[in-house]
């Protein structure tokens, strides 16, 4: 009889909690959008009301209608006074630091436990900042693996992240540098590789422990502490035997490249966007176009180092060389790129730069020569389909995700508008509301 009356008292609280959960899942938010841009790239409409239910877009109907109309227990959410769109995606963040003179001390002093903490302090900044989907592109693996499937469980609240791992060769860009040889071979990790099997090796070792893709660098890069330029640094048969690993196992692949040799072996080698791409010229432009990879220019980050260069005196004379090298080159080179019809997804190279600082990147992009809506399809749009989720993200149609954001000026008249985001909401909840 106790055992009976402990498995019923089990049942109904059971019950309980599901019926908890149903009902939460229930809750139906309204929002009046005075100007509503729910597909980038279209018309932006007029007095809208934006349905959603169980945390995604329900229905997108004319007017402003009554919550009660709709559900009887639901709530509304007043941006009549707004201009609202999808929420903004960054292509390429690093969420664990932040380039600066203390990098260093706390790389080596700070635990993996605080680094953790940093960069979920991080991820919220940006979050706040009106990017509710990053794509880490280079981090502390499990670390990074960690902090995006506890987001994704809602355990703690974040942005959602798409994480790589990263394969290169000895020396490469994607290796260790700057530190006495003992530290190098302590911190070296087990997806650098030397020849096309080895690179193999090391790609299925990234995502047998839990990357969402694949990060090659085909050229060196400003911030390795040595003196081995930014030209191509891993072989052709090395490039296509990432790529085709990856493949095998239902992983994109994407490469970190400045110059154009880079970016052409990587292109050939068949990745699906072109990190940086600072010496894009007039053959990589055709091979950008011809296989549909996207190039993600990360503007910002070029800005950025170059100031510290001539500001600052942390950087090693090797890393100063190359990044006001790269820094005076690269916005008018990615204004060809752009100008000749190359596919754009908005990234940003963040924790180069501060992190929460992202739309920066619009500013630099407009003063290249986009447009503010082409600005905005790039981090919409273009930003989902880079990651194979063009169903679920970057506009606000029924059945995806409700991500969304809202800001007082519209980024159409001012693009500068998306460094003051005042409302954020990222599947259904809200993490910012400061336009009441």
């Amino acid at each position: 009889m106790r055992c009976l009356l402990q498995n019923l008292t089990r049942m109904l609280t059971l019950s309980a909690v599901l019926g908890g959960a149903a009902a939460a899942h229930a809750a139906t938010t309204v929002i009046h959008a005075g100007t509503l841009l729910a597909v980038p790239g279209e018309k932006p409409l007029q007095e809208q009301t934006v349905v959603i239910r169980d945390g995604k877009v329900s229905e997108v109907l004319a007017g402003y209608r009554e919550p009660g109309s709709i559900d009887a227990t639901a709530s509304v959410v007043d941006l009549k006074q707004a201009f609202v769109m999808p929420g903004l995606m960054d292509r390429h963040v690093h969420l664990q630091g932040e380039l600066g003179p203390d990098e260093d001390r706390q790389t080596l002093k700070e635990s993996s436990q605080l680094m953790q903490m940093r960069s979920l302090m991080y991820a919220q900044r940006t979050l706040q900042a009106g990017f509710t989907t990053l794509r880490d592109t280079g981090s502390s693996p499990q670390e990074m693996y960690a902090l995006r499937d506890a987001i994704n469980q809602g355990w703690i609240d974040g942005p959602r992240i798409i994480a790589a791992g990263g394969v290169g060769v000895t020396g490469g860009h994607n290796d260790v540098s700057g530190m006495k040889p003992e530290l190098m071979e302590f911190y070296t990790r087990p997806t650098v590789c030397d020849g096309p099997y080895d690179c193999r090796r090391a790609t299925r070792n990234a995502i047998k422990y839990g990357a969402d893709l694949i990060k090659i660098t085909s050229t060196g890069g400003v911030l390795t502490d040595r003196a081995t330029g930014t030209g191509q640094q891993m072989e052709m048969d090395e490039l296509r035997e990432v790529v085709q690993a990856a493949q095998r196992m239902g992983r994109k692949v994407i490469s970190h490249a400045h110059q154009e040799d880079g970016i052409i072996a990587a292109l050939e080698a068949g990745v699906a966007s072109i990190e940086h791409g600072t010496y894009v010229g007039p053959k990589s432009i055709k091979l950008f176009k011809s296989t549909g990879a996207y190039l993600v220019p990360t503007l910002l980050a070029g800005h950025t180092v170059k100031i510290m260069a001539t500001e600052s005196d942390f950087m090693s004379p090797a890393i100063r060389e190359k990044a006001i090298r790269v820094g005076n080159d690269m916005q008018s080179n990615f204004a060809k790129a752009h100008k000749a019809g190359v596919k754009v997804a908005f990234g940003t190279d963040t924790g180069v730069s501060r992190h929460g600082d992202n739309a920066q990147e619009a500013v630099l992009m407009q003063e290249a020569g986009m447009t503010p809506m082409e600005i905005l399809v790039s981090a919409t749009v273009s930003a989902a389909d880079l990651i194979d989720m063009s169903g679920t993200l970057g506009t606000l149609e029924p059945g995806k995700h409700a991500d969304i954001i809202a800001l007082e000026t519209s980024p159409l008249d001012d693009i500068a508008s998306l460094l003051d985001v005042g409302f954020v909401m990222k599947g259904g909840n809200v993490y910012k509301n400061q336009l009441r």
